[in-house]
C-alpha cells in the first residue's frame, strides 16, 4: 500500500517538517513493514522560466525544433537569458514554462538522468524545458509545460510567480510516498482511513475519520436492488449482505480529474483513466470501500445479486470472456437478473460500462461481499484486482454509505451533476454488532511475559475502536469486548491480546532465551545421528537433504523385481508432483539424483550422503476418520496411531570420481565397493557395533560387487556395493559409482545396549599366519567366521593379507592367507597358547570348508 504523506496529513496530525523515513518508523513500531519510501526522483534547480524568443529551425530529417532564449533571473547565477533547444510547439514567446538548469537530475526508467549543457541541432542547449511526463507528474509528452495552464491563471496569480522561482514545491515534487507491506488479517490498512488510525495508534497524533460524514438517509424509492444469494455453502453467509445504491444525473464525465486527485492517484500507483472511475478508485484507496459506477441508461431493470447459472459467460473489463461458475456471485439487471454486469466484487463487466462522452447519468454501487466468496471467485479465474484484494481481506460495512456518499459528493463537485434523492440501502446483516468477546485482562500479561495493567490492557482495547464493557461479579478481571467493524480479524481472546502487545510496543517484550530443565537433553538416537553425521563429514563426504517423494518409474530404473516390497510405496493423496506421488522406501531412490545434478554441473569427484527417513507402510492397517464434532475416544486414536507407517531412520552414501587424488605423486585411484564399505564400517564402528560383511546380491547393485553387512546375531544392518551398470545408465551416473544404504534405527538400538568402552591391556600381542586352501565357491568372510569362532576368546583381531590362485593349487581351489592376533586381558601368552589357538581356529575351518593348511 502505497500512502502519499500530504494525503495522509489530511487523516491525523503530522509534526511539522516530518520525513516519509520517520513515517516509516513510526508505522513499523505498529507491525506495518515498511517496503520503501519514494520521491520524484526530480533534483537539483527546477525553476520557472519565462520564453523571450523562439525561432522556429527547420531540420534535414523534416523535423522542426524550436532555438529559444528563456528568462531564468538569477537562476544561472548570471541573470542573463539561457538559450535552450525545445522540439515541442505549444508554446509562444511571454508564456511561463518549467525550466531545468544544467546539474539538475529528472527521473528516466533506465535510472536518474542528470541534465548538462551540451550541443545539439548547431546549438549550445543548456538546460531543458519540461513536459509533464519528464517530470513524472502525468503522462503527457505532447508538449511542454505551460504553467498557467497546467496550475491555473489565478494560482500563478495568486503564488506571484515570476523567473527563476523554484517549482519543486509548486509542482509536488518535493511529495513523498511511503510504501508499506500489509499483512493478510490487515485489510483495513488497504487504505488511508486505516494507515492514518495506525499512526495515530504508534504516535497518539489526533486521528479524523474520513467516513465521519453527514450521510443522506435511504429512502423507499430508490432504484429498486434484489439480494438473491440462494446458494452460499452449507454454514456460510450469503455472499451480499448490504447494497447501497446512488444515482447521479446530468455529470459531464469528459471534464477532467482535478489535478490533486490525479496526483494522489498517481502516487498511490493507480493510473488516471476518467472522472468516474478516477472519483471510484480514490474513494476506495480513502476509505477501504471499492465501488463501480453503471452507466444508468444502459440499466433495463433491478439490480439482482445472484449467483452465476450454468452456461453464463461474461466479457470483463479486462478483454476477457469468462466462462462463470455456478459458486460466482454476480451484479446483474433485469426483471430476472438475465444480464450479468460483473463478477461481484472483482471486476465489471464491458456491458454497462460508462464512457466518456455518452454516459451522463451513473448509478453508483457500494456494497459489502463475502470475503470468502470474492476471494474463490478471483482465485477460480485467476483475476487480481484492486477491489477483491480488499474484498477478500474483509472490508468495513459500516462505511459503505458513507463510500457512496462521498463519491456521489465529487461527482457532483467536479462533474456538474446532480444528486438524486431517492437512495438504496438494502441492509441484510444478521447483526449490526461484532459478536463479543470474553477476555481476561490478565491474559496479555501471562501470553506475552509483560506485566500490563488492566487499565492498560483496557486502553489498548479502546484505542483500537473495541467496546468494552465489564462482566458481572461471577467473573472478576472479566471483561466483554466488541471489536470495531473494520476489524473482522479479531475472533477471539488471543487476537485481542496480540493488539495489547502490538499496540504498547512490541520493543518492550524482552528477549529471553529459555533455560533448559535439569535432566533433559538430546535422546541417544539425536546424539547417535550427530555423531554419525560428524564421522562422515570429517571423511570428506558433504551432506545434503532430498525431498522423499519418488515416482513408480524410479523402482524400474533401479532394477527392483516386479515382487520386491520396497515397490508397496506409500501413494500421497494430494503429491507436491503427479510425477513423484509415493514416499521413498530407501534414500537411495532419491540421493542419486543430486549425485548426477552435481555431475552435471562440473563436479567430477564427489561423495555424498544423506541422514533421513524412508517409509515403509503397513497396506494392510487403515485409520478411521473420525467425526470433527467431537474428540474421537482413546480407541480411534489408538487405531489411527497405528496406521500411521513406520519411518526408521537410514544413512546413505554415494560416491563417483577418484577417491584419492591425481598428481605428481601419482595417477589416483578410483572409488570402489572398498571405500563405501569402509565408510559403512565407520558409521558403526562410531556407534561402537560391531558388524560383519558377507556378500550379497540386491538391486540396485552390481552382482559379485556388493556386500550385506549385519550384526553378530544375524540382523541386517544394511548394504554397501558397487552401482549396477545398467543402473548407473537410466540414472545418468558415471560408471563405477559406488553407495551403501544403513539403517539407522538397528544400529542405534544395538549401540543402546553396548558398553562403549574397551578395556585396553598392557600385555604384548601375539602375531600367527595361516594359510589356508578352500574351494574357489568358498567367501572368504565365512572362512574368517569360522576361524574366529575355532580360535576363541584369545583372538583380538583377523585380517585377510593375502590370495592366491594359480598352478600351484587346483584349479578349482584358491589361498587365503590370514593374519590374527592373540592377546590376553591380564597376562602374556605362552606359545603353546597361542598355538592351540590357532589350531582350534584351523581345525573349525577345515571342518566348516574343507580347509588345508598349506
Amino acid at each position: 500500500m502505497r500512502v502519499p504523506v500530504d494525503w495522509l496529513g489530511e487523516y491525523v496530525e503530522l509534526p511539522e517538517d516530518v520525513t516519509g523515513e520517520q513515517i516509516a518508523a513510526d508505522l513499523v513500531a505498529v507491525g506495518l513493514e515498511e517496503e520503501g519510501l519514494h520521491t520524484s526522483g526530480v533534483g537539483g534547480p527546477l525553476v520557472v522560466g519565462r520564453v523571450l524568443e523562439k525561432h522556429p529551425e527547420p531540420q534535414k530529417n523534416g523535423k522542426v525544433i524550436n532555438w529559444c532564449q528563456v528568462d531564468v533571473g538569477d537562476a544561472n547565477g548570471s541573470g542573463e537569458p539561457q538559450g535552450i533547444v525545445c522540439g515541442a510547439h505549444n508554446f509562444e514567446p511571454g508564456d511561463l514554462v518549467a525550466v531545468i538548469l544544467p546539474g539538475g537530475v529528472l527521473p528516466t526508467p533506465q535510472g536518474p538522468l542528470t541534465i548538462s549543457a551540451r550541443k545539439t541541432y548547431g546549438h549550445v542547449s543548456a538546460g531543458m524545458i519540461c513536459s509533464v511526463r519528464e517530470l513524472g507528474i502525468g503522462d503527457d509528452h505532447e508538449g511542454i509545460i505551460v504553467l498557467p495552464r497546467l496550475l491555473g491563471a489565478d494560482r500563478v496569480e495568486q503564488l506571484g510567480l515570476t523567473p527563476g522561482d523554484d517549482l519543486v514545491g509548486v509542482l509536488g515534487l518535493d511529495r513523498e510516498v511511503v510504501e508499506v507491506n500489509v499483512t493478510p488479517d490487515r485489510g483495513y490498512c488497504f487504505s488511508i482511513r486505516g494507515i492514518a488510525r495506525e499512526y495515530s495508534h504508534s504516535t497518539g497524533a489526533p486521528y479524523r475519520d474520513p467516513a465521519d460524514l453527514p450521510v443522506d438517509p435511504a429512502t423507499d424509492d430508490g432504484y429498486a436492488v434484489e439480494l438473491r444469494d440462494e446458494h452460499p455453502r452449507d454454514g456460510e453467509v450469503a455472499g451480499c449482505d448490504r447494497y447501497v445504491a446512488r444515482v447521479v444525473r446530468g455529470i459531464d464525465l469528459t471534464r477532467q480529474t482535478p489535478e490533486w486527485m490525479a496526483r494522489r492517484l498517481t502516487e498511490a500507483g493507480m493510473r488516471p483513466i476518467g472522472l468516474a472511475v478516477d472519483v471510484t478508485n480514490y474513494v476506495m484507496l480513502a476509505l477501504g470501500q471499492p465501488l463501480h459506477a453503471f452507466d444508468l441508461a444502459t440499466l433495463d431493470g433491478p439490480i439482482v445479486v445472484r449467483r452465476a447459472r450454468a452456461g453464463e459467460r461474461l466479457r470483463t473489463l479486462d478483454d476477457v470472456d469468462r466462462e462463470l461458475d455456478p459458486e460466482d456471485l454476480l451484479i446483474t439487471c433485469g426483471p430476472d437478473g438475465e444480464r450479468v454486469l460483473a463478477l461481484a466484487g472483482v471486476m465489471g463487466g464491458e456491458d454497462g460500462e460508462v464512457t466518456p462522452g455518452e454516459t451522463t447519468d451513473v448509478l453508483i454501487e457500494s456494497a459489502h461481499f463475502d470475503a470468502r466468496t470474492v476471494a474463490r471467485t478471483s482465485r477460480r479465474h485467476k483475476l487480481s484486482s484492486e477491489a477483491a484484494k480488499r474484498f477478500e481481506r474483509g472490508v468495513d460495512p459500516a462505511v459503505t454509505a458513507a463510500a457512496a456518499q462521498l463519491a456521489v459528493d465529487l461527482l457532483v463537485e467536479h462533474g456538474g451533476g446532480t444528486a438524486d434523492p431517492a437512495i438504496t440501502d438494502r441492509d441484510e446483516r444478521a447483526s449490526t454488532a461484532m459478536p463479543s468477546i470474553l477476555l481476561d485482562l490478565g491474559m496479555p500479561t501471562d501470553y506475552v511475559g509483560v506485566d500490563y495493567s488492566p487499565e492498560r490492557v483496557v486502553e489498548v482495547l479502546r484505542m483500537i475502536g473495541c467496546e468494552v464493557t465489564p462482566e458481572d461479579e461471577t467473573l472478576p478481571g472479566t471483561v466483554s469486548v466488541v471489536p470495531p467493524t473494520w476489524r473482522p480479524d479479531l475472533t477471539d481472546a488471543p487476537t485481542l491480546v496480540e493488539e495489547v502487545a502490538r499496540i504498547d510496543g512490541y520493543d518492550k517484550i524482552p528477549s529471553v532465551v529459555p533455560r533448559a530443565t535439569g535432566g533433559r537433553g538430546l535422546t541417544h538416537a539425536q546424539r547417535s545421528r550427530r555423531a554419525v553425521a560428524g564421522a562422515l563429514a570429517g571423511q570428506g563426504l558433504q551432506e545434503v537433504l532430498t525431498y522423499p517423494f519418488v515416482g513408480a518409474t524410479r523402482f524400474d530404473e533401479l532394477g527392483l523385481a516386479a515382487d520386491d516390497p520396497r515397490r508397496a510405496a506409500l501413494r500421497l493423496a494430494n503429491p507436491l508432483s503427479d510425477e513423484a506421488p509415493l514416499m521413498r522406501t530407501e534414500l537411495l531412490q532419491t540421493l542419486p539424483e543430486v549425485l548426477r545434478r552435481n555431475i552435471s554441473r562440473g563436479s567430477r569427484d564427489v561423495a555424498l550422503f544423506e541422514i533421513d527417513t524412508v517409509t515403509l507402510p503397513d497396506h494392510s492397517a487403515s485409520a478411521p476418520v473420525p467425526d470433527v464434532g467431537q474428540r474421537p475416544d482413546d480407541a480411534t486414536l489408538e487405531a489411527i496411531r497405528a496406521a500411521v507407517p513406520g519411518q526408521p531412520w537410514h544413512v546413505a552414501v554415494v560416491a563417483a570420481g577418484l577417491a584419492d587424488r591425481a598428481g605428481w605423486w601419482g595417477s589416483g585411484r578410483h572409488v570402489d565397493v572398498t571405500d563405501v564399505a569402509a565408510w559403512a564400517h565407520s558409521v558403526a564402528d562410531t556407534l561402537g557395533v560391531r558388524v560383519r560383511r558377507r556378500q550379497a546380491e540386491r538391486a540396485p547393485f552390481h552382482p559379485g560387487r556388493c556386500v550385506e553387512l549385519t550384526l553378530d546375531d544375524g540382523t541386517t544392518v544394511g548394504w554397501a556395493g558397487e552401482l549396477h551398470p545398467k543402473v548407473n545408465q537410466r540414472l545418468g551416473l558415471p560408471e563405477r559409482t559406488s553407495a551403501a544404504e544403513l539403517d539407522l534405527e538397528v544400529l542405534v538400538r544395538a549401540s543402546d545396549h553396548r558398553s562403549q568402552v574397551t578395556h585396553l591391556s598392557t600385555h604384548p600381542v601375539a602375531a600367527s599366519d595361516v594359510a589356508l586352501v578352500v574351494p574357489l565357491s568358498a567367501r572368504y568372510g565365512e572362512v574368517e567366521e569360522s576361524l574366529r569362532a575355532g580360535a576363541g576368546a584369545l583372538l583380538e583381531s583377523i585380517a585377510l593379507f593375502d590370495v592366491y590362485v594359480g598352478d600351484q593349487i587346483g584349479d578349482d581351489q584358491q589361498s587365503l592367507a590370514f593374519r590374527m592376533h592373540f592377546r590376553a586381558p591380564d597376562r602374556t601368552l605362552t606359545t603353546e597358547e597361542v598355538n592351540a589357538a590357532r589350531d582350534a581356529a584351523v581345525a573349525r575351518a577345515a571342518r566348516d570348508h574343507g580347509a588345508v593348511q598349506r
